[in-house]
C-alpha cells in the first residue's frame, strides 16, 4: 500500500519544521510521498526537506482566492498513494496513530477514511501549555463519524469517487465532503486514539474573530447553504448553522425593539430584548467560567452569523484550480 501525504500551508510556515519532521519519523520505513502546497500571500520558504517532498507554489494572482479544499486537491492530484493522509501545517501527526490508521485501512480496504482524537496546544511568549484534549470531540473509542477534519486519511478512490473536496467553500469543505461519503454508503471512522497535537497561539481570542474575517472562514457557513438549497443535506446544514440563525434572530429581535421604541415611544420591549442578551452572556460566562470568554462567544456566534449571510448571498468563490505545471520542486 502506497501512501501520499499533502500538508497546505497558509501564513503557518513557523509550526512547519515540527509538522514535517513528526510526519518522516511516523512514515520511516514506508513508501510515501509528500507534497507541500504554499498558499501564503508571499509563498512563504519552506523548512529543509528531504527528497520526499514536493513544494508548490500556487500562481500570485489566484493564491489569496486559494480555499483549503483547492489547495488540498492541489496537493493531492500531486501526490500519488493509495492513501492520502492531509495534515495542516500546525499538526503534529503522532506515529502510534499513523501506524493503527494504516493498519486498519490494510485489513479494511473498503474503509472511506480515517482519523482520530486531535490534542490541543498553545504556543506564546511564556511557553508551551495544553489546551483542549479532544478539539473536535471525537472520543477515545473507535466509531464511525460523520465528517473527518485534519489529519485524515482518505483512500483515493473513495476520494475521487465522491469528487473530492469542494473547492469553492472557504470553510465547511470538511463537514460536506462527509455528506457526500454518507450518501456514497462509505464509512469514516475515528479510530480511539491521539491522532496528534494542533499547535497555536492562545485561543480564543478577539484577534481571531478579525483573522476569520479576513480570511473568509467565516463565510463558508452560507456558502455551503446556498450550494445545497433545495437538495438533499440542506436540512442537517440548517441545523448545523442553527446557533448562528439564533444569534441573528436575538439581534433582529433588538432591531425590531428598537425601532418600535423610537416609534411608539414604548421602551418595554426594548428593555427586555437587553436583559435576554445579559442573560446570555451571563449563561456563556458561566459554562466559560469567564466574563470575557462569555462575551467572546456571544461576538463570535454573531461573526459567524454575518459571515454566514455574506457567503449566502455572494456564494462560493469557484477559483479555478492552478494546473499542474505551478509546482516548484
Amino acid at each position: 500500500m502506497t501512501v501520499g501525504v499533502v500538508i497546505p500551508c497558509h501564513r503557518q510556515e513557523r509550526f512547519l519544521p515540527r509538522t514535517v519532521a513528526a510526519l518522516e519519523r511516523s512514515l520511516a520505513g514506508r513508501e510515501w510521498r509528500g507534497v507541500l502546497v504554499l498558499t501564503g500571500a508571499d509563498g512563504e520558504a519552506p523548512p529543509a526537506l528531504s527528497d520526499r517532498w514536493q513544494v508548490i507554489v500556487p500562481p500570485e494572482a489566484s493564491r489569496r482566492l486559494l480555499t483549503p479544499g483547492a489547495a488540498r486537491m492541489i496537493g493531492f492530484d500531486a501526490c500519488g498513494g493509495d492513501w492520502v493522509l492531509f495534515v495542516d501545517a500546525d499538526v503534529e501527526v503522532d506515529a502510534a496513530w499513523v501506524e493503527a490508521a494504516l493498519a486498519t485501512a490494510a485489513r479494511e480496504p473498503g474503509l472511506g477514511g480515517l482519523w482520530g482524537r486531535l490534542e490541543e496546544w498553545f504556543v506564546d511568549g511564556v511557553g508551551e501549555r495544553p489546551g483542549s484534549r479532544d478539539m473536535h470531540k471525537v472520543g477515545d473509542h473507535d466509531r464511525p463519524t460523520a465528517y473527518m477534519t485534519t489529519p485524515a486519511w482518505y483512500r483515493r478512490a473513495a476520494l475521487l469517487g465522491v469528487g473530492g473536496y469542494d473547492p469553492r467553500l472557504s470553510s465547511e469543505e470538511d463537514f460536506e465532503l462527509g455528506l457526500r461519503f454518507a450518501r456514497g454508503g462509505l464509512e469514516l471512522r475515528s479510530l480511539g486514539l491521539r491522532a496528534g497535537r494542533h499547535w497555536s497561539a492562545p485561543r480564543p481570542n478577539f484577534a481571531e474573530l478579525g483573522r476569520r474575517w479576513r480570511s473568509g472562514l467565516c463565510f463558508g457557513q452560507g456558502q455551503v447553504l446556498r450550494l445545497y438549497l433545495g437538495r438533499p443535506g440542506f436540512g442537517t446544514l440548517l441545523r448545523r448553522q442553527s446557533l448562528y440563525l439564533a444569534t441573528l434572530g436575538m439581534w433582529g429581535l433588538g432591531i425590531a425593539a428598537l425601532v418600535a421604541a423610537l416609534i411608539a415611544g414604548q421602551w418595554r420591549a426594548l428593555g427586555g430584548w437587553m436583559l435576554l442578551v445579559l442573560g446570555v452572556v451571563a449563561v456563556m460566562s458561566a459554562r466559560k467560567r469567564s466574563a470575557r470568554l462569555g462575551v467572546l462567544s456571544i461576538l463570535t456566534w454573531t461573526l459567524n452569523g454575518l459571515g454566514l449571510l455574506v457567503g449566502l448571498a455572494r456564494g462560493g468563490s469557484g477559483t479555478p484550480l492552478p494546473a499542474a505545471g505551478a509546482a516548484r520542486c
